[in-house]
C-alpha cells in the first residue's frame, strides 16, 4: 500500500512516500527548482518520490495534505473581523489567494496529479507530532510541537503510544513561541522563515541585557505556557510586519535594515531573545515530563530546529532520550501526514525508524561522469574507495575545502554528509575562509562538527553512545578540546554536533575515520554544499556549478575527484549572485 504526503502553500513545500509502513522517499521542492523555501505545489518532489518507487500516481492508494484549509480559513476570517478595520489591506490581499487556491487545495491536488483519489487532511500540529513520534525509536513518548501557527494551534503537547497520538494541551494563535522568534528575527533585519538560525548563531556573542524588556513582551508561566503582549505585535493585522513601533520604542531602536552593520546592541537582542525562547521550551518540557511521567520526548514543528533549546531540554527537563527528525519544520508535514495515514488511520504497524536523512535523489557514476565531461573538467576516477578516501582526507588535512557529493540527498535543512562541504576543524582560520570564499555569509555564523559516533563523548560534553545524527543538538565542546578544534567551537564553547555511523552513512563515516587515522582527529567541519540564497545542491550539475563559482578547492563526486578549475573564478560575482537570489526571494 502506498501513501503520499504533501505539504505546500505556506513555505518549504515537500512530498513523502510511504510503502507498507516504510519510507521510500522524501524531498523538498526547492532542491529541484532551485528556489529556496519554495511554497507552491511540489510537482517535481512528488514526481521524484513516485519514480523512486517505480510507480505512477495511479498506484498510490492514499494522498494526504498536512493541514486543514477550512479550519485555517476560519481562523483568518475571525482574526480579520476582530481587528477590523486594521485588517482591511490584509483582507484585500488574502481573499483572492484563498478563494482561488487555498480553499480549493483538494481540487488543485487532484488536477495537478491527474487523479480522482480523495484527499485526506491532517491537522497541522498533528502532522508535526506524527512526523516526530511515528518515525521515532520509541514505543511511547511525550510529544511537544511548536511553530508559528497551523490552523489555530501554535504549540501543543501530549503523548504517543503505539500508533496513537493524543494532545493534552494547546496554545492558540495569536500567542506563539514561533512567531515570537520570528519577530526577533525580523527586528534584527533577517528574513523570517529563513534566517532564524542566524539569531541562534549571533546570540552567543551577546549579553542578556534585554531580558526584562522581553518579559514585558511575553508572560511566561511556570508550566511553560505563555501569552504574548499583543500591543507590541502586528501579526494579527499585517502581512508585512511582525512588530510595531511600540516594540521599537521598548527596545530603544528601530528595526535593523537588512545587510547593515551588526552592532553590540543586535548581539544583545539575539542573546536575550534566544534565552527567553529557551526558557519557554525548557519550562514546558519540564512540566510535560512531570505530568506524563514519560522518559522519552519527541519534538516537532519549526521551533524543533532551535538546536540550542533542544540541548537544554535534554539536559534540564528530566527526559532520558530526545528525538527530533531532520525536517522538523513544514516540509516534515508531508512526512508526518503520510505516516499518520499509514499508522494511525489505516492501522498499519509501526515498522520504520528514521536513523538518517538520506531520502532524496541519488546519481550513479555514469551520470556524474557525463556532467563532469559536459563541464570540461579534468578529473580522476578512483577504482578503489580507499584511494578516494585517502586523497580526500589528504586534501582536508592540507587545508583544502572539499565539496562532498555522495549517496541520496538529505531531507530537511541540514547537509548531513551527502551534499556537504568538508574542511579541517583544527584550522583556526578555516571558518573565515569558508565564509569569505564559499558561503558568502556573515562571519559570526558557526560551522558544525561531524564526529564518529563512538568518539563523540570524548570531544563533546554528551553521554557515551548518544545519537545526534541530524545536527539538532548543541552540546559544549569539552574545554580541553576547544583549542584543538577551534573552527567548530562557537563563541560560547558549543558545537552543533552530528554523530556519524557506518551503518547509516558508510562512505562519509569511512572518510572521517580515514582522516582520523591520518591526523588523530575524528572530527571534520561539515556545512551545507551551497552558497547564500540558494538551496543545497541536488544534482551533479548543481554541485559543479557551485564548485566553479566559489572558492571550493576540490570536488569529490561519487568515485570522481576534481582538484582543478578550467579558469580563474570570480568569487565576487558568485557572492553578488547569491545576494541577488536572496533579494529576489525577499521581494516575493
Amino acid at each position: 500500500m502506498y501513501v503520499l504526503g504533501i505539504s505546500c502553500y505556506y513555505h518549504d513545500a515537500a512530498a513523502a512516500l510511504v510503502r507498507d509502513g516504510q519510507l521510500i522517499a522524501a524531498a523538498e521542492e526547492e532542491r529541484f527548482n532551485r528556489q529556496k523555501h519554495y511554497s507552491e505545489f511540489p510537482r517535481e518532489a512528488i514526481d521524484y518520490c513516485l519514480s523512486e518507487a517505480g510507480i505512477t500516481i495511479d498506484d498510490v492508494d492514499y494522498i494526504g495534505f498536512y493541514e486543514k484549509p477550512l479550519v485555517k480559513f476560519n481562523r483568518i476570517l475571525e482574526t480579520i473581523l476582530a481587528r477590523w478595520p486594521l485588517t482591511y489591506t490584509n483582507w484585500l490581499r488574502s481573499l483572492p489567494i484563498w478563494l482561488l487556491q487555498k480553499l480549493r487545495i483538494g481540487d488543485i491536488i487532484q488536477t495537478e496529479l491527474g487523479t480522482d483519489r480523495d484527499i485526506h487532511y491532517c491537522q497541522h500540529h498533528l502532522s508535526h507530532a506524527a512526523s516526530a513520534f511515528l518515525v521515532s525509536p520509541f514505543e511511547e513518548a511525550a510529544i511537544i510541537t511548536a511553530d508559528g501557527v497551523g490552523e489555530w494551534t501554535t504549540t501543543a503537547w501530549g503523548t504517543g503510544r503505539g500508533s496513537e497520538i493524543h494532545f493534552e494541551k494547546e496554545i492558540r494563535f495569536p500567542h506563539s513561541v514561533g512567531l515570537l522568534f520570528s519577530a526577533i528575527t525580523a527586528y534584527l533585519g533577517f528574513r523570517v522563515n529563513d534566517a532564524e538560525w542566524k539569531v541562534m548563531g549571533l546570540a552567543p556573542y551577546g549579553k542578556p541585557r534585554f531580558v526584562d524588556q522581553f518579559r514585558e513582551v511575553v508572560d511566561i508561566r511556570e508550566d511553560g505556557s505563555f501569552r504574548l503582549n499583543m500591543k507590541y505585535f502586528s501579526h494579527t493585522h499585517s502581512t508585512t510586519r511582525m512588530i510595531n513601533r511600540r516594540w521599537e520604542q521598548l527596545f530603544g531602536r528601530p528595526t535593523r535594515p537588512s545587510e547593515s552593520e551588526l552592532e553590540e546592541f543586535h548581539q544583545d537582542i539575539a542573546h536575550s531573545g534566544q534565552k527567553i525562547v529557551e526558557e519557554i521550551m525548557v519550562k514546558m518540557a519540564t512540566h510535560v515530563q512531570k505530568t506524563t511521567g514519560q522518559t522519552n520526548l519527541c519534538i516537532g514543528g519549526g521551533v524543533g530546529l532551535n538546536s540550542v533549546a533542544n540541548w537544554r531540554i535534554f539536559r534540564e527537563a528530566g527526559f532520558d532520550n530526545i528525538f527530533i527528525q531532520p525536517a522538523a519544520g513544514d516540509s516534515g508535514g508531508a512526512l508526518g501526514t503520510a505516516f499518520y495515514l499509514a499508522n494511525s488511520v489505516l492501522k498499519q504497524p509501526r515498522t520504520f525508524t528514521m536513523t538518517h536523512a538520506l531520502w532524496g535523489p541519488a546519481f550513479d557514476n555514469a551520470q556524474m561522469q557525463a556532467a563532469l565531461d559536459a563541464a570540461n573538467l579534468h578529473y580522476t576516477h578512483c577504482d578503489r574507495e580507499e584511494d578516494l578516501l585517502q586523497r580526500t582526507a589528504e586534501l582536508i588535512e592540507n587545508g583544502q575545502v572539499v565539496g562532498w557529493f555522495q549517496d541520496r540527498l538529505e531531507f530537511g535543512p541540514r547537509a548531513l554528509g551527502a551534499r556537504s562541504l568538508l574542511a579541517d576543524a583544527r584550522d583556526p582560520g578555516m571558518k573565515d575562509t569558508i565564509n569569505a570564499k564559499v558561503k558568502f555569509r556573515e562571519a559570526f555564523r558557526p560551522f558544525a562538527p561531524a564526529v564518529l559516533k563512538e568518539e563523540a563523548h570524548r570531544w563533546f560534553d554528551m553521554p557515551e553512545g548518544m545519537d545526534a545524527p541530524f545536527m539538532l543538538l548543541v552540546p559544549q565542546v569539552r574545554p580541553e578540546k576547544r583549542n584543538v578544534v577551534p573552527a567548530i567551537t562557537h563563541q560560547d564553547g558549543s558545537g552543533r554536533v552530528q554523530t556519524v555511523t557506518e551503518a547509516d552513512n558508510g562512505r562519509y563515516y569511512r572518510l572521517i575515520r580515514t582522516f582520523a587515522q591520518r591526523t588523530g582527529m575524528p572530527v571534520v567541519i561539515n556545512t551545507s554544499f551551497n552558497v547564500r540564497g540558494e538551496p543545497i545542491v541536488c544534482t551533479p550539475q548543481d554541485a559543479i556549478d557551485t564548485f566553479l563559482k566559489t572558492g571550493i578547492d576540490a570536488l569529490v563526486m561519487g568515485d570522481y575527484l576534481v582538484t582543478e578549475k578550467p579558469t580563474e573564478v570570480d568569487f565576487g560575482a558568485g557572492m553578488q549572485r547569491s545576494i541577488e537570489l536572496e533579494s529576489t526571494s525577499l521581494m516575493k
